[in-house]
């Protein structure tokens, strides 16, 4: 069905077609079409983070920011679902144009700007809907809101959202809010982990149920980045990293017409870099803290290589924009397949 669709949609203005798609879907929802948008994989249950996943393909963040269609989503066969990224107040995020489609990279290039309702309404439309599968939340900081005081924005989302995630991210890698990439500064980073472990272990003891914690990294670090967050990571005893964010890297799209826009780029280039993150986190981090593989899963076969990076769960999200539902059942298929015994061993 998303195959002939697709062409109309790509006429459309990338953010025009972004939320008609959502309305479509939540319309077929709710009628007898949902049917024809998706047949849901076969169960292929992953233990990560204490949490049991239908499968290990999930929806990266920032496609739901609001947490309003997630019935329609559910339904499209994913083994979890991860909202926002969410601030404390609603904020309207950078002007458009911030949407941009590179079609012959299948990529996109996004300065959305954290654009969200603010907490308490994602919160309200998660308690309205009836999706009862793995979700995440994912939170983030005002753009107003000064680095020195950042850690006070992330409370307040994980205290108001944490009764109704399974796991919680925290993004201090997106492009798009200027100076948040600065919070992955090793000393930085190690106090205002620290405090958000301090908030998840208290809200988990009031709650009687402890929720993972995960951070959301960039592409765009160096190795001795990378080494100083893992050192924090494991010395935080966080449960879980998610790599990656999309990259300001522009090497790979230099001549596409919108290849020099601003923000940050997803899909297909994303792919390699994305891949060498997890392998690498995976060897610092060993089994101790949990790996999540987001970025440039177009098929099947690049979710099944992510895995092997190291990752135990995968997220799509630019490759929804470019294959369709279609996309989910295909990873889960391709993993199985390469999960199940070679004939004759």
């Amino acid at each position: 069905m998303y195959d002939w669709i697709r062409p109309l949609l790509f006429k459309l203005d990338a953010e025009t077609a972004h939320g008609l798609t959502l309305y479509g879907l939540d319309v077929a929802h709710r009628s007898e079409l949902g049917r024809f948008v998706a047949t849901p994989p076969q169960e292929l249950p992953v233990e990560a983070f204490g949490l049991r996943f239908p499968n290990p393909v999930g929806l990266a963040a920032g496609l739901d920011k609001n947490a309003a269609h997630l019935d329609a989503l559910g339904a499209l066969g994913f083994g979890f679902i991860e909202v926002g990224t969410v601030t404390p107040r609603p904020q309207i995020g950078n002007d458009r144009p911030r949407l941009f489609r590179l079609p012959q990279h299948q990529a996109i290039i996004n300065r959305m700007g954290f654009n969200n309702e603010g907490v308490d309404a994602l919160v309200r439309n998660v308690q309205q809907s009836n999706y009862r599968g793995v979700l995440g939340i994912n939170i983030g900081k005002n753009k107003d809101t000064p680095n020195d005081k950042a850690v006070d924005d992330y409370l307040f989302c994980l205290e108001r959202v944490y009764a109704h995630a399974s796991y919680i991210t925290v993004n201090i890698s997106s492009p798009n809010t200027k100076g948040l990439r600065d919070l992955q500064e090793e000393a930085t980073l190690r106090r205002f982990i620290e405090t958000l472990r301090e908030a998840q272990e208290r809200l988990g003891a009031q709650a009687g149920a402890r929720k993972p914690m995960l951070l959301k990294i960039a592409p765009d670090l160096s190795e001795a980045e990378l080494d100083s967050i893992a050192d924090v990571l494991l010395a935080t005893q966080i449960d879980g990293v998610i790599c990656t964010n999309t990259t300001v890297d522009r090497s790979s799209v230099a001549t596409d017409p919108h290849g020099g826009e601003t923000g940050g780029l997803s899909g297909r280039p994303l792919l390699a870099r994305s891949n060498e993150v997890v392998r690498g986190m995976r060897r610092r981090l060993g089994e101790r803290v949990g790996v999540v593989g987001v970025g440039g899963i177009l098929e099947g076969q690049d979710a099944v290589e992510k895995r092997a990076a190291g990752a135990a769960l995968v997220q799509i999200y630019s490759g929804l924009i470019y294959r369709g539902p279609a996309l989910i059942a295909e990873c889960v298929n391709e993993i199985r397949r390469q999960q199940e015994p070679r004939d004759g061993r």
